[in-house]
């Protein structure tokens, strides 16, 4: 078996059993309510930055404005209560019309 078929399989196991440690946990540990706070603050904070990273840049570089625009509609869009399809076509139309009138 090469190392990297064994490292494979290692990797496999332990994703495995990490997923499987909730399930089996559910009950027998009770984590204080601090830090149930700070985990769905840290999830929200994890999530912000990843669509900040994916909204503002690409390649290294600013993406220009019109991705962020298309970002921002789509948000009102679905803060408003908009149907998925209805958020996603929004800010696509919002950044292609953006980058056709020469906002890059």
């Amino acid at each position: 078996m090469s190392a990297t078929v064994a490292m494979m399989l290692a990797l496999a196991v332990g994703t495995y059993a990490f997923r499987l440690v909730g399930p089996v946990l559910h009950g027998r540990v009770e984590l204080p309510a601090r830090v149930q706070e700070l985990l769905s603050a840290g999830a929200i904070v994890l999530l912000v930055a990843l669509l900040a990273t994916g909204a503002l840049t690409e390649g290294g570089g600013f993406a220009g404005w019109a991705r962020p625009a298309g970002v921002l509609v789509a948000g009102v869009l679905a803060w408003r209560g908009a149907p998925f399809p209805v958020v996603v076509l929004g800010a696509a139309g919002a950044t292609a019309v953006l980058r056709a009138v020469g906002v890059a």
